[in-house]
């Protein structure tokens, strides 16, 4: 039971770094207007990406993968017949 319980956790903290990241990654970009090259031309807009908020955002991702990851294989692990004959896995 105690294995479920750290699992649950660690895929609830996976969703919420998935969450961060995505925010981050919404937060990271704004547009701009850019001033035109010739007279006459008219203002064009771009993207710009602040890299802070776009590393934070790897991390975040990086992170939720891995607790994904592990929480799952905990909880294959957990319901293996070898875990229920008291034999204990790889």
């Amino acid at each position: 039971m105690r294995v479920r319980r750290r699992a649950t956790v660690e895929l609830l903290l996976a969703f919420l770094a998935a969450a961060g990241a995505g925010w981050c990654w919404v937060a990271a970009r704004s547009t701009v207007e850019v001033a035109p090259i010739l007279d006459g031309e008219p203002k064009t807009t771009s993207v710009v990406y602040y890299p802070p908020l776009l590393v934070l955002m790897l991390v975040l991702a990086t992170v939720a993968g891995v607790l994904a990851v592990v929480a799952i294989a905990r909880l294959r692990r957990a319901d293996s017949p070898r875990a229920e004959n008291g034999v204990p896995g790889r």
